[in-house]
């Protein structure tokens, strides 16, 4: 019975420590976001109305969201308010006719991380390239 009660805490204790390290990790990236929103803005990088694609890859939806898109592929924008957005958003009709309202999330400090094509790179990298970009867009 003692083991299991050790086990079970050393299962507690690992995930409240992850869950810190997110935490952590997650406030570290939105602080990345809100300065690039600010150097971006204060630069006047032009923006752009921000559009997202089904989760099926088809089809791109409008969205009332103006800001940068900040990869090549045009998945993962942030917008003026400083934002992370993730631009894909289930298909529906709804979506198609009055446009599609994908959520903020949480920015990843390791963007790509667990991928399947093994790509990943540093937010902080990512927002330097786009700002660098300036008019050229991706």
């Amino acid at each position: 019975m003692r083991w299991r009660e050790r086990q079970r805490h050393a299962v507690r204790a690992h995930a409240e420590a992850a869950a810190r390290e997110r935490e952590v990790e997650q406030a570290e990236a939105a602080e990345l976001v809100a300065r690039f929103a600010a150097e971006a803005l204060r630069r006047g990088l032009p923006t752009d109305r921000l559009t997202a694609t089904g989760h099926d890859g088809r089809g791109r939806y409008r969205t009332r969201l103006t800001g940068w898109y900040v990869d090549r592929a045009g998945s993962r924008a942030v917008d003026t308010e400083g934002r992370f957005y993730l631009l894909t958003v289930p298909p529906s009709l709804r979506s198609r006719l009055l446009g599609a309202a994908p959520q903020p999330s949480a920015p990843p400090l390791v963007v790509g991380r667990g991928g399947r094509d093994g790509e990943s790179v540093p937010l902080a990298t990512l927002l330097s390239r786009r700002l660098e970009a300036g008019d050229d867009r991706r």
